[in-house]
């Protein structure tokens, strides 16, 4: 077994890795940018090497710096994490050179597989079903038209060298052909450095499953079940879960030989993914492998028990896998979100900056029910605009479905994030929507069911309850936590009753608090108030939460609930289940007197291109003077590895072009002025 190995990645991956790496004894080398020099992954690991300025291109993904690393530290062995390195078959290469191992696939494997044309055309000889497609070197983008045109739309354009919906679109006739394949080649440079392309035919309402694959270096493949990952947003995917709710046994065990097959027909000698596009009927087409470490691993070791960095590990190190096929058994159901840096309400642009507050909710298994959270950020830790927006990936695993994803739900309203903007309100309520709790989904989900972006849900019903007992009993022990600091309560425990009036949005609820006590587990039991001033439902709640506390958690009857609470003038800013509300909690004299006040107007913008991110100007694509019409590009800004094109929303004339390629711009910065 190896003694010392080098991550060469960064974020959450390289944490993972040194995670199990601690667990087998095995010391680490973490490699880092200027960006990453306080980063979590440079803290856990045992050393750390310089390789560069922030940029990717100039660091992480410079072979002879991490060669130089391992000959500098003494590493005997490399894991490449996901991303960056992990599937260019020249990294192995130079590796083995070097003397160093890889801990990942043989470089002829990567050459067969890691290239998404050669890979589909393996496929095809080893008898597995693939899409139709155009396998050939496309020119340019005249020449992606025609091959469109031939294949019939919907087409898929998609980056060779690819991954993680970088340099992918879904292009529905010649104009989105025409543009998007600029856009995907541009990102597939950036990305990856290659900016080859392919076109193949989208199935349409398909959902995205594969299969996990591990194999020695003796010649033993098995599959590990399978994962969907059909909930995705621009190509990339949001929840992953294993098993899928579409598959039977006799589609799970078809896929998984095909996938060997393939594996075998490559020789291929790791931890690897091979991507199914499956229709409704359980019929299921070859998309890709990924000859790396997905993302989304973690749902699969939750059902299986395997450590797949540790038979990573294992396997560079020359040993044979512990089991054959017949011992690998499915257990549970695992749901994973990931938690990105981004802002839902603003679709979902890219956010970055410092993490003022980062509390993640509790990991930890308890019968049969756990929690897992794999990060690479800690509180005061900086989001940069250089890298990948992913901050963590949230696991939960119980018995069956439903109860993952109820797991799941509580621990993201669990998760409370401060001083940049997150997906976690857009994940809490896909987890209440009913089309993904019933498992009737599709790759299309989020476009279906957001067609105008993301909203916060209104709140109604329980929820409402839920939120006034929560808003009114925090609002409480706020004011008693005064009474207490200026020793009007003389440390004894009061009892307490007081009427109050709780503003959610344009609903007020009126209640009545009472209770005995105001320290941590003191009951506290909120009467509802009808219409008619009628009263109605009574809560009781129970939690350990104290003024200062941003998550209150604990039970309201007999329901597990946690709300995140940011305390705002006259109230509350709470979240809870993908709910965002201001709760502002009254006196009946200061509700009567709040009704007076006048609206807020916001500011006309409209007159305005706005930088909706920070980000780097690529290019403005007019000038001052003239005439736009709507749907017309007006500028492309990139952020985070991916290209967003802003487009006019009406017909208009430039009055004044205020950046240029190759400007940073903050968030709102203004890009054009129209007349």
């Amino acid at each position: 077994m190896f003694k010392k190995i080098l991550i060469a990645n960064r974020g959450e991956i390289a944490c993972r890795v040194m995670k199990t790496a601690r667990k087998l004894g095995i010391k680490t080398v973490a490699v880092y940018s200027d960006a990453d020099r306080d980063a979590m992954h440079v803290e856990m690991a045992d050393e750390a090497i310089h390789i560069g300025p922030p940029p990717a291109a100039q660091s992480y993904l410079i072979i002879e710096k991490i060669v130089d690393a391992c000959l500098k530290s003494g590493a005997e062995a490399v894991h490449p994490g996901y991303g960056f390195l992990s599937e260019r078959e020249a990294f192995p290469v130079a590796l083995e050179k070097a003397g160093i191992v890889f801990i990942g696939p043989n470089p002829k494997a990567i050459a067969a597989m890691g290239d998404k044309i050669e890979s589909k055309k393996a496929a095809a000889l080893a008898k597995v079903s693939t899409v139709p497609g155009y396998l050939g070197e496309i020119a340019d983008a005249k020449h992606a038209v025609k091959i469109a045109d031939e294949i019939g739309y919907p087409v898929m354009i998609k980056a060779s060298a690819g991954g993680g919906g970088k340099g992918m679109r879904i292009a529905w006739s010649k104009d989105e052909v025409a543009e998007g394949f600029s856009s995907s080649r541009n990102e597939a440079k950036a990305s990856f450095g290659d900016d080859r392309m392919f076109i193949e035919k989208f199935i349409v309402n398909p959902r995205h499953i594969e299969i996990q694959l591990i194999g020695d270096r003796h010649g033993n493949i098995v599959y590990l079940g399978e994962r969907e990952c059909s909930i995705q947003r621009r190509n990339q995917k949001v929840i992953e879960e294993a098993p899928s709710p579409l598959l039977d046994e006799m589609t799970r065990k078809a896929m998984g030989e095909q996938a060997v097959a393939l594996a075998r027909a490559v020789g291929y000698d790791s931890a690897g993914t091979v991507e199914f596009v499956a229709g409704q009927d359980r019929s299921f087409y070859f998309l890709e492998m990924n000859t790396r470490l997905q993302v989304e691993h973690p749902v699969t070791e939750m059902i299986t028990g395997v450590d797949l960095v540790e038979q990573m590990i294992r396997v560079a190190a020359g040993e044979r896998l512990p089991w054959k096929q017949s011992d690998i058994k499915l257990n549970g159901w695992a749901v994973e979100s990931r938690i990105y840096a981004e802002d839902p309400y603003r679709n979902f642009l890219p956010s970055i900056g410092r993490l003022v507050k980062y509390r993640p909710p509790v990991e930890g298994s308890a019968d049969g029910f756990t929690v897992r959270n794999d990060t690479g950020v800690t509180e005061g830790g900086e989001i940069s605009m250089y890298y990948d927006p992913m901050i963590a990936k949230l696991v939960t695993h119980a018995p069956t479905r439903d109860a993952a994803i109820d797991l799941q739900s509580e621990a993201l309203d669990a998760f409370y994030i401060d001083g940049i903007q997150h997906n976690i309100p857009f994940l809490s309520a896909l987890m209440q929507h009913p089309r993904w709790r019933s498992g009737k989904i599709s790759t299309g989900f989020i476009k279906e069911e957001f067609p105008d972006g993301f909203a916060s849900r209104v709140p109604g019903g329980d929820e409402l309850k839920v939120l006034a007992a929560v808003a009114a009993t925090v609002d409480h022990m706020n004011n008693a936590r005064r009474r207490e600091i200026t020793h009007q309560m003389d440390g004894k425990a009061v009892r307490f009753a007081s009427r109050r009036i709780v503003e959610l949005g344009k609903v007020r609820q009126r209640v009545h608090v009472e209770g005995v006590g105001v320290g941590p587990d003191a009951p506290v039991k909120v009467t509802l108030f009808d219409d008619a001033g009628q009263p109605g439902d009574v809560l009781e709640l129970v939690s350990k939460w104290w003024p200062g506390d941003p998550v209150w958690s604990g039970m309201v009857r007999d329901l597990n609930v946690s709300v995140q609470v940011r305390q705002i003038l006259n109230g509350y800013q709470l979240a809870y289940r993908g709910i965002a509300t201001a709760a502002r909690v009254y006196t009946e004299r200061e509700a009567a007197l709040a009704s007076l006040m006048p609206e807020k107007v916001a500011a006309d913008m409209s007159k305005y291109l706005l930088c909706p991110m920070p980000g780097l100007i690529k290019s403005v694509a007019v000038t001052e003077g003239q005439d736009v019409k709507a749907g017309d590009t007006l500028a492309i800004v990139e952020a985070m590895k991916m290209e967003n094109i802003l487009k006019a929303e009406r017909d208009g004339k430039v009055k004044k072009v205020n950046a240029a390629a190759g400007d940073s711009l903050a968030v709102d910065a203004v890009i054009l002025e129209f007349a």
